[in-house]
């Protein structure tokens, strides 16, 4: 057979046979094959099918996991079996038929399964190293070698009886991608030490030898698998399986860390460009309380008989004071969002979402009208269909929105992203984007009026999933400036364990809290963040906020770079976003009422410039993006952003203010 283009053989041994339980001592119990390891761009694997090329394709037994996490054993459907010889002879052929089907849960037991064809069995599978939980080896002196793959919940794959050739090599050929340990209880058993440290939801998609090349390649599909969740497998994955970097220190590992975010240097004194924050004086913290949520009645009183608003600046002043009550979500996270004007009647706004409506269905159908000949012609448009279907089955299954087979929900969830990749097919889809999607559609619950409001969010949000990083690097930089200035020994400490780049907010930055607080929390954090007050990024003090929550337990214990990132993961659902934003906001007043605050800290919040130039602060650079000045009587020293606090990063300025959709 023909190698797969797609893929790399890395490992291929003939002789490799099943024995078959049929009880008969003649030539069927035997069934021989071929056993290979395929390296793929994104996974590794283990494939074995019998030495018989005429094998029916529809036999193929693939071992998958569904939405739920469970591996599971399917049949390829017959009708969507190419028929062609040509194709029937070619394992690339083969392959993408396996990957592209969709499967229905099957019952199995042991993963044992059989097809009768003419009287013969025929036996065939494949599975991805991500699922292998475990490999059992025989006893010694029993003859031929023979190996038992293990599978996660306990899926288990008939023994491959190795009569020409030893099973060492295939072990050897493994541990170049996944780290393989001896049980403690039986020997003869290797264990999956990276399946053992996966025990977070959707850890990685990948086996570990492409952790780095993934997180350089695709940052957020690296992170948003669980970057941030990583504690020892973290070093497991960059050490791999060279003995020698087993002995590679923390700070080493770190280092490794930080070459794979091209560009990112942060807290580094010598880097041209940023600035020494010395001990500041910020004076007293004031004490902040949230009122109670806008109500109905508020809200309609801030209108005027044709529907416009009123005070715009005091109604958001209002929200950000104490969010919506969910009755009002509908309609005002439209006006938040810039989907509707602030000033803008009723018999206008209805008149946006007819003409919003059109506009959507006219690129709904340019991807719903595209054949099957054209899709296999066009690989982003694959990619992206198949990356939004894997996203959206397991995009919050827990909320009752979502919840269950075939709901509605996950269709909208579904068309509204594909509709996406129409709007702005330069940058598609991105993991993360269905976690921002998912509580705009919850809210709106309208397919159109959901996606615009997700593509106004999207034109704030989009330098976080450009394949550059732009916006990731700016906030980083930017969070580390805030946090300097707020707690310098904090910012000494981390960086003493190696943690100074603050990857372990990455996820916080990249969905903005998606996944750290409750869905019920995440709607109130969001609107409030949206009314963009009482400064520029105040999502940022956001994370100084809780990460100062956390100083006081990670410095007494003496966390590590490990301990630290399973902590900041560990925090996930367990925060008050009431005390959070109560923290935030006394930490924005304190800020603004300093007179020496330094122009980086300035710049990052989109003050005016400090009354009083620190002499540390004062670097000879007058080059200050301008803005036009606004005031408010809360607020009075905010001004329209700024550019971004790296002077070393000015070139992105032009590129850090989001567009904003008027219609």
């Amino acid at each position: 057979m023909a190698g797969p283009a797609s893929g790399k053989v890395v490992y291929e041994q003939e002789g490799v046979f099943i024995h078959s339980s049929s009880g008969n001592n003649d030539q069927d119990s035997l069934l021989s094959g071929i056993l290979r390891v395929i390296e793929k761009e994104t996974e590794v694997i283990v494939d074995w099918r019998p030495v018989d090329e005429s094998l029916d394709s529809s036999n193929i037994l693939y071992a998958r996991k569904d939405s739920s996490s469970v591996v599971e054993w399917a049949h390829t459907p017959k009708e969507k079996t190419p028929r062609g010889p040509e194709h029937m002879n070619s394992y690339e052929a083969e392959w993408d038929m396996v990957s592209t089907v969709s499967f229905k849960k099957k019952p199995h037991s042991n993963g044992d399964a059989t097809v009768h064809t003419n009287g013969e069995s025929k036996w065939s599978f494949l599975f991805s190293l991500t699922d292998l939980k475990s490999i059992k080896r025989n006893k010694e002196g029993m003859g031929w070698s023979y190996l038992v793959f293990c599978l996660k919940d306990d899926v288990v794959l008939p023994a491959l009886h190795f009569h020409h050739g030893d099973s060492s090599l295939l072990i050897h050929s493994l541990k170049k991608y996944v780290v393989l340990c001896e049980s403690p209880h039986d020997r003869r058993i290797l264990v999956n030490c990276q399946s053992i440290s996966q025990s977070f939801e959707n850890l990685l998609d990948e086996p570990t030898y492409g952790l780095m090349q993934k997180l350089k390649k695709d940052p957020y599909t690296a992170t948003m698998g669980g970057f941030s969740k990583v504690t020892n497998f973290i070093f497991d994955s960059l050490r791999g399986s060279d003995s020698a970097a087993q002995q590679r220190p923390p700070s080493e590992m770190a280092d490794l860390i930080s070459d794979a975010i091209l560009g990112l240097k942060i807290n580094q004194q010598e880097e041209p460009g940023f600035e020494v924050i010395t001990r500041i004086d910020l004076g007293k913290r004031p004490e902040v309380h949230r009122r109670q949520p806008v109500s109905v009645e508020e809200w309609i009183k801030n209108m005027d008989s044709e529907g416009r608003i009123l005070n715009a600046d005091s109604v958001k002043q209002t929200i950000f004071k104490g969010g919506l009550c969910h009755a009002l979500r509908k309609e005002v996270w439209k006006f938040l969002l810039g989907y509707f004007s602030w000033n803008s009647t009723r018999e206008e706004r209805a008149n946006v979402q007819k003409r919003k409506i059109d506009e959507y269905f006219r690129m709904k159908l340019q991807w719903k009208s595209v054949s099957e000949e054209q899709e296999k012609r066009n690989y982003r448009l694959r990619d992206y269909r198949s990356l939004i279907e894997k996203d959206v089955n397991r995009t919050d299954r827990t909320n009752k929105f979502y919840e269950g087979q075939d709901n509605p929900g996950l269709i909208l969830l579904h068309d509204i992203l594909m509709t996406y990749c129409m709007y702005d097919f330069d940058l598609g889809y991105v993991q993360g984007m269905s976690d921002l999607l998912s509580p705009i559609l919850y809210v709106m619950e309208n397919e159109v009026d959901a996606f615009w409001c997700f593509a106004l969010y999207m034109d704030q949000m989009h330098q976080n999933f450009e394949e550059q990083m732009q916006g990731m690097k700016t906030q980083l930089i930017q969070l580390s400036t805030l946090l300097r200035l707020l707690d310098s020994e904090f910012c000494s400490y981390l960086e003493s364990q190696d943690s100074g780049y603050l990857y372990f907010c990455f996820r916080w930055l990249l969905i903005r809290f998606k996944r750290e607080f409750s869905f019920q929390d995440i709607l109130r954090l969001w609107e409030v963040m949206w009314t963009e007050l009482p400064c520029q990024n105040f999502h940022l003090l956001i994370c100084c906020a809780i990460l100062e929550s956390e100083k006081q337990q990670i410095m007494e214990k003496h966390y590590g770079f490990n301990e630290i990132l399973k902590h900041i993961n560990e925090l996930s659902m367990k925060m008050n976003v009431e005390e959070v934003l109560c923290k935030a906001d006394a930490i924005s007043i304190q800020m603004m009422n300093c007179k020496e605050l330094p122009q980086g800290v300035c710049e990052v919040l989109g003050l005016e410039n400090s009354a009083v130039t620190t002499p540390d602060s004062d670097n000879g650079d007058d080059e200050i993006a301008g803005g036009i000045s606004h005031a408010t009587s809360a607020y009075p020293r905010l001004s329209m952003p700024l550019a971004a606090v790296s002077h070393g990063m000015k070139e992105s300025a032009e590129q850090e203010a989001p567009t904003a959709a008027t219609d």
